[in-house]
């Protein structure tokens, strides 16, 4: 006999190109203002066209300088982030899984979550300086908190059921641990990483606030202090390119970690 053939959902997807997709909508609106400015319906003073952007990028790139910003940042963002989502993914477990514990600090915890990254900074150089601690740090604290939040609400959403059916076939605490915990917390954990890589690299620019000399948060500043928007939008383009990788670089690692789930994340 045959074999049958497969169903429309058991057929592979077909995935390349699928990012050049999403480079449409970017380099359909960069043609849009290059071409208004070109013709004088708008103006590129404030706001510059996509090849002034382009060429102050290419400057950058050419003299080392974009990559010493670069590699000044995603060092800071790398230390950051790992401090900080250590320190929150063992806040989560503890909180979720000791009550008295929960009720001591969470809400303390849940108070300082809702302090701006801003208010943390004269503190933050009054205790460590101007030099690269108070950055990591700071850094290290917008991470810590989604971690420690998506961390404990995983934990604390297991369903009871799944607990008891490993208690009736007699697995061990480890065993549990390993063959039901773990699955059940790892989904909502690694968004809550993503979550906190992304917030890393949005406290990055206020850490570089805190006399830095190199990194993009440091382009930014030096662009408005001395009226240069193209640095400033080429910046920002390098922070939207870089933290994009660093993204899809945590989800490439972490992806062999929830193989074995069967969601529909293809089709969204």
């Amino acid at each position: 006999m045959s074999p049958l053939p497969e169903s429309e959902e058991t057929q592979p997807r077909p995935v390349r190109g699928r990012w050049l997709l999403g480079l449409v909508p970017p380099l359909l609106l960069a043609g849009a203002w290059e071409a208004g400015v070109d013709s004088g319906f708008v103006s590129g003073r404030l706001l510059p066209p996509p090849s002034r952007i382009g060429a102050t990028l290419w400057s950058l790139a050419a003299s080392g300088d974009l990559a010493m910003h670069v590699e000044a940042t995603l060092v800071r963002v790398g230390l950051g982030f790992a401090l900080g989502a250590g320190a929150g993914i063992l806040a989560g477990a503890l909180v979720a899984t000791l009550p008295r514990l929960r009720a001591l600090i969470d809400p303390s915890l849940q108070a300082l979550r809702a302090v701006p990254s801003l208010a943390w900074v004269p503190l933050f150089i009054l205790w460590f300086g101007i030099l690269e601690t108070p950055k990591v740090l700071l850094i290290a604290v917008g991470v810590f908190f989604p971690v420690y939040v998506g961390v404990a609400g995983a934990i604390a959403s297991v369903d009871r059921k799944l607990v008891e059916v490993g208690r009736i076939f007699r697995l061990s605490k480890a065993a549990q641990v390993r063959r039901i915990l773990l699955p059940a917390v790892l989904p909502a954990t690694l968004t809550a990483l993503r979550t906190g890589l992304g917030l890393g690299f949005l406290f990055v620019v206020a850490a570089e606030l805190m006399g830095a000399s190199e990194g993009l948060g440091y382009l930014l500043v030096d662009g408005q202090q001395f009226g240069k928007p193209d640095q400033i939008l080429a910046a920002i383009i390098a922070f939207a390119v870089v933290g994009k990788l660093a993204d899809a670089l945590l989800v490439t690692l972490t992806s062999p970690l929830v193989r074995w789930q069967d969601t529909a994340r293809d089709s969204l």
